[in-house]
């Protein structure tokens, strides 16, 4: 009795429960006992996307022991049509989308599985004429079976059957041996490709592109690179094509110096995808990205031309940082994030010299970060997770704002090149491995006397941001004795010290002075202040370092009100206008300050990204802050200020940002009448050539705004679409801009159905069409069922679609009575997920601070 017994408990350990998704239970027991991965898969794609693609998978794997196998495969039963062990067919279980194969079957060392099945949808992203796989962060099982765990890595050879006449990309190289065999049609031919074994990826990074493609190929620095794209318009093509080429070129010749690795997967293929989910994937070899973002208009603001190049510089890093060294488990992944972002800021610099860069960080990161760390729901950078089906709301703001933010703090600490040596140190020791934060931190402990360990803590461990606060004492000739900053830990219980470095500006009538401090209790003296006369205005984070919201002083809160376009520096007056929203949030600036100061200031600013930066806060105050009556009121002198300064631009770049901000604010008859004109092609601005895209944009804002003809507007925008796919999402979003109420309505229903939202970004655009700020009242209606929703979204999106399903549905509201919506949802469900609380608790936060 007492041998079953141990013997029950030896097999209970051995074979935990499988439950859904992948949890870390089940990973463990995998990375435990599982070597030596190979994947030999082949798809069959059809023509229709109707009808589902047959999948072949040969696993070859190597197990330390005789025991079960678990593979993910999150597909109904019947999608298994067989399964062979070493050439025989065998018995298997199926459990919560586990394919178990018994320990009887499988032997220690090699073993072959061999599973015939039919892939699902969900990660294929099937179109009329092309498809693409996106597995982030682990949807592979939805496509084939396998470790859907980034600890187990794997080699990847793949045969694709595509219709004839596709364009196909992947991992690996193609082989060129390709050959035509017939279709299901007849007379129809597909097209069988192979490709070549790939080095060892995780799942999540696998990855195959087919459809109807054109191929743009270059070689620089003796590398060659293809580019496959669906735009149809070759005059953009030839604008774009060569800067693309040469920032990637650019951005994997500085990776290779400073990692002193050299580019370590092979070939450099990169797709454009039309309304991709994200701004870009990094898997190698086969890199996707967002067309609109990459295929830049003629009026490209340079904000989007630093944001390509950033992008791009972003992917390109990943092949480093994820790719050859990847996160043990996903609690982790905002590591291949953080030094993604990290590098593409250094990576830009040499690209566009006439940029203030630090200018550029700053506005990069810290106003995303702070909009999540001011609220309710912010979340720590590195984070717990026990299974994989929530790994997707890890991702947002924090890892990929905040975490570079911080991420510059450790190179401050420990010294730019001792950085970079131990760096180098980490992606040698775990090239083609995986690693976790801890591993990082112990090498560069080893190089550092800073407890790093501790620092560690505050800055990624924990969740928030401090407050700080300056007190100035004076002497009798009213210098200052002191100057100092005290933090404080916003979240109750916790007493919290952020360690950092800042750079204190003090403004004078003759200049600035920058005054270094380091942040390490509560509160500080910063010494270089003492005996220097009393400034004009005191700016904690002037020189853009130091994180935190910074509750200005009543008399440098009014000087910067009154007269921040003085401020002689670029990178002070960016860091001025990001504290001074912070204190419009905080109740310390009225919103009528803050646009007085706006609209003074925006026409007299001489940095484009700042504009662009005054701009952007200026709309969001229009409609969020702001009253309709005050809105009404101050429309004129907004669109006046705003064609003065569209007209003043020297560059089509400046006139873009512009113009960008006159239609997302126009609201007069005169203004409107203007804009129509524009889209109807009577008048043009000159020195702002508008494409296709732009011309979209101006039919959505004039029928949101019901002028008349708002019907006709939108069909003859259709009619004049020629890109095909730019035309289909056209069509999905005019139900959204219908001046019919009952329209909009049935325009959210089909959102309760999952074929609806599978092209995420036409979904987003329409909810925030259905949510403008000039529906409300109406389209109060659509919080609540929205939120109802938000749980299915988590389960069937991708990883960043619940975040924007939500801002796109809050992001138009202000009123106390989609506030109260918002929180008597929260309040009937207690035991709501705790992340998916605190996407809805940082999308209602302006709500909240608004409804006040």
């Amino acid at each position: 009795m007492v041998g079953a017994l141990v013997a029950m408990m030896v097999v209970a350990a051995a074979d935990p429960p499988i439950g859904p998704g992948v949890s870390e239970a089940l990973a463990r027991e995998r990375a435990e006992h599982v070597r030596n991965v190979r994947y030999e898969l082949a798809f069959t794609i059809p023509a229709n996307r109707q009808t589902p693609v047959i999948g072949r998978a040969v696993i070859r794997v190597t197990l330390d022991g005789s025991r079960r196998l678990v593979l993910d495969f999150e597909q109904p039963r019947d999608h298994v049509q067989s399964v062979r062990v070493h050439g025989k067919d065998i018995g298997f279980s199926f459990d919560s989308g586990h394919l178990v194969v018994p320990a009887t079957e499988l032997r220690a060392g090699e073993n072959e599985i061999e599973v015939r099945f039919v892939a699902g949808d969900e990660a294929l992203n099937r179109n009329d004429d092309f498809l693409y796989t996106l597995h982030v962060p682990a949807r592979a099982r939805y496509t084939f079976p396998c470790f859907d765990q980034p600890d187990i890595k794997a080699r990847y050879s793949l045969r694709l059957l595509i219709p004839d006449g596709w364009k196909v990309v992947a991992n690996g190289a193609d082989t060129e041996t390709r050959e035509m065999v017939p279709g299901g049609a007849p007379g129809s031919w597909n097209d069988m490709v192979q490709f070549f074994e790939t080095e060892p990826l995780p799942t999540y990074l696998f990855a195959f592109v087919a459809g109807k493609f054109s191929i743009e190929t270059a070689t620089r620095d003796g590398r060659v690179f293809h580019l496959l794209h669906r735009e149809t318009d070759a005059a953009k093509v030839a604008r774009n094509r060569d800067a693309l080429f040469d920032l990637h070129a650019a951005a994997l010749a500085w990776l290779e110096t400073y990692t002193g690795i050299k580019y370590p997967f092979g070939k450099f293929d990169f797709v454009l995808i039309p309304s991709f989910q994200f701004g870009g994937m990094e898997h190698p070899g086969a890199i996707l990205y967002n067309a609109t973002g990459m295929m830049l208009d003629e009026s490209a603001t340079q904000n989007q031309l630093l944001e390509r190049a950033s992008t791009i510089a972003h992917e390109t890093a990943h092949m480093w940082f994820g790719d050859l060294v990847t996160m043990r488990w996903f609690n982790d992944v905002w590591m291949k994030e953080v030094f993604a972002n990290f590098m593409a800021a250094k990576i830009v610099n040499p690209s566009f010299p006439q940029v203030n860069h630090p200018l550029r960080f700053l506005l990069s990161n810290y106003p995303a970060a702070y909009q999540v760390d001011r609220t309710a729901g912010a979340n720590p950078i590195r984070q717990t997770l026990a299974n994989l089906t929530d790994a997707g709301q890890l991702y947002g703001p924090i890892i990929y704002q905040k975490a570079p933010v911080v991420m510059r703090q450790l190179e401050l600490i420990v010294g730019e090149t001792t950085f970079r040596d131990g760096l180098r140190d980490y992606l040698r020791r775990y090239s083609f491995g995986n690693a976790t934060w801890t591993d990082l931190i112990r090498i560069l402990d080893a190089r550092t006397p800073v407890n790093l360990a501790a620092w560690s803590h505050a800055w990624v461990e924990e969740r928030g941001r401090p407050s700080l606060s300056t007190a100035v004492r004076l002497d009798g000739a009213n210098r200052m004795s002191a100057l100092t900053i005290a933090q404080s830990d916003p979240m109750t219980g916790r007493s919290l010290v952020w360690p950092q470095r800042l750079i204190v500006t003090l403004g004078y009538s003759d200049g600035l002075r920058h005054v270094p401090a380091y942040l390490e209790g509560r509160p500080i003296a910063v010494a270089g202040a003492a005996g220097l006369p009393r400034p004009l205005f005191i700016l904690p984070n002037g020189g853009g370092l130091g994180y935190g919201l910074f509750l200005l002083d009543s008399d440098s809160r009014r000087y910067l009100l009154d007269h921040v376009e003085e401020v002689p520096d670029p990178l002070t007056r960016g860091a001025a206008w990001v504290t001074l929203w912070d204190n419009l949030l905080e109740g310390q600036v009225t919103p009528s300050e803050f646009a007085n100061a706006a609209l003074r200031a925006a026409p007299l600013e001489s940095d484009e990204q700042n504009v662009q930066r005054i701009l952007s806060y200026l709309v969001r105050t229009f409609w969020r802050f702001l009253p309709g009556s005050e809105r009404t009121s101050r429309s004129v002198a907004l669109e006046t200020m705003l064609r003065a300064g569209l007209e003043r631009a020297m560059t089509a770049s400046q006139k873009a940002a512009w113009f960008n901000a006159f239609r997302d604010t126009v609201l007069t008859g005169d203004g409107l009448a203007w804009l129509e004109r524009v889209w109807r092609r009577e008048e043009r601005v000159p020195g702002l050539p508008l494409a296709e895209s732009d011309e979209i944009t101006m039919a959505e804002e004039l029928a949101v705004r019901e002028v008349p003809e708002t019907q006709a507007i939108l069909r003859a925008q259709l009619e004049r679409t020629q890109n095909p796919d730019r035309k289909t999402r056209f069509a999905f979003v005019m139900p959204a801009l219908s001046p019919d109420a009952s329209v909009r309505e049935q325009a959210f229903e089909r959102f309760r159905s999952v074929d609806n939202r599978r092209r995420e970004p036409w979904v987003q655009e329409s909810l925030q069409y259905l949510n403008h700020p000039l529906r409300e009242p109406e389209s109060n209606r659509f919080v609540t069922p929205a939120l109802e929703l938000l749980r299915e979204i988590q389960q069937t999106g991708d990883i960043f679609f619940p975040t924007r399903w939500t801002e796109s549905t809050l992001g138009g509201h202000r009123s106390p009575e989609a506030a109260a919506a918002v929180r008597a949802f929260l309040a009937k469900q207690p035991d709501y997920p705790e992340r998916l609380r605190w996407v809805i608790l940082t999308a209602a936060d302006e709500l909240f601070r608004a409804a006040q």
